[in-house]
């Protein structure tokens, strides 16, 4: 079995670029400016008496502690693999996006609660002053450039969690556009739109929320990659040079990399060391072809073994040869020998051995030996081969 671990799974800028780094520079840009656009909101929204703007403020607020919760899982999940973590610690980026959508959640519950209070008269509803709007513009202006400058890094490093935190953005622009039109309808003569937006507000969070909680717990729980994404990594793997067939692919994912094993088929009297070398090779190239792959493990069969295991009842080396040299007909083999492979393929173990040139049996040797095979079922192929220096 062979086994290729890569350290980074950037797909443009290779090992040259630092993930972790790139996640706090980005992040805290973001955080600093949410504190400006929060304090802002808030502020306005206060003395314009808009609702919707002091939602909006608090959705805003909710991102700058959520970019907390990245910097820690930023510093903490791309550590080097240790003897606690030999996976190293990715899934504390992804514990860290199941934190953030529970901060949504619970934000947008009070955000709905208080539009829900004003709109049905429970609150008495307050006059909203027109410059509340351009409070709501800067919003737009400042969360959609964020988002871009974010999501372009995310996929740069395939960060799912900083992916995530783009989408959050994002999701604060679409809020703050409909904080716009609440401020605009209300103004028009409609008071009961500026709630009516809050309210809207909180169910795109909320549905934010779901879809980020939904994605970790799935990644949580060890679920594979998409079935096109699995058959097109088994079907390049299987146009390989060397590879046979290919079975039992496995995927999943962690923090924003995908991990995978695989059994491969190669030619079934090759020697472990080509076999091996069929394994490097189709890793290297599956990493190349899907650089988002972090780690890779590749069995090698010589025979297909996913539906059954014709050769794993079949004995051991030490087990055979003590078989073996219980009949008088096989002494002379055994002992002119020079070395013994052994095949176990189909149910049955072929023989190969082999001699120097000045110590191979006589015809008669040979045809005791292969007589004497033959009383055991489990032997199949008994081959004979003259070693030349």
């Amino acid at each position: 079995m062979a086994h290729l671990q890569t350290d980074d799974p950037a797909s443009e800028a290779g090992d040259s670029i630092n993930k972790a780094a790139a996640i706090q520079r980005v992040t805290l840009t973001g955080a600093i400016l949410n504190t400006i656009l929060s304090v802002a909101q808030l502020i306005g929204g206060f003395f314009s008496g808009s609702q919707a703007l002091i939602a909006d403020g608090f959705h805003t607020l909710s991102d700058l502690a959520s970019d907390f919760v990245v910097l820690f899982a930023a510093h903490h999940a791309h550590k080097e693999a240790d003897d606690n973590h030999p996976y190293g610690h990715r899934r504390i980026e992804t514990l860290a996006t199941i934190l953030l959508a529970l901060m949504l959640v619970a934000v947008a519950g009070g955000i709905f609660w208080q539009a829900w209070q004003r709109l049905s008269g429970t609150v008495p509803a307050n006059p909203v002053q027109a410059y509340a709007m351009l409070f709501a513009i800067a919003a737009i202006a400042g969360k959609e450039a964020l988002y871009h400058y974010t999501i372009r890094l995310a996929r740069r490093i395939c960060s799912r969690m900083l992916e995530a935190n783009a989408w959050h953005h994002r999701s604060d622009v679409f809020s703050s556009i409909i904080v716009l039109i609440g401020i605009a309808g209300t103004w028009a003569g409609l008071p009961w739109l500026d709630p009516l937006a809050a309210m809207i507000v909180a169910g795109m969070i909320l549905y934010m929320a779901g879809r980020m909680l939904s994605d970790s717990i799935m990644e949580l729980v060890d679920t594979g990659l998409d079935p096109e994404k699995v058959s097109a990594i088994s079907q390049f793997m299987a146009e390989l040079p060397g590879v046979e067939n290919v079975h039992m692919l496995r995927t999943r994912r962690m923090g924003g990399e995908v991990f995978a094993d695989a059994h491969i088929q190669v030619g079934e009297d090759i020697s472990v060391s080509e076999g091996h070398q069929v394994a490097e090779y189709v890793m290297q190239r599956l990493k190349r072809r899907f650089p988002e792959m972090a780690d890779v493990t590749v069995h090698i069969d010589p025979e297909n073994d996913e539906i059954q295991r014709p050769s794993a009842h079949l004995p051991r080396r030490a087990k055979l040869l003590e078989l073996l040299q219980q009949d008088e007909r096989t002494q002379i083999v055994l002992q002119s020998s020079q070395r013994m492979v052994l095949h176990y393929l189909n149910g049955k173990v072929w023989l190969d051995i082999f001699f120097f040139s000045d110590s191979r049996p006589d015809a008669q040797a040979l045809d005791d030996f292969r007589q004497a095979a033959a009383n055991f079922d489990t032997i199949g192929t008994v081959r004979f081969y003259r070693q030349i220096d």
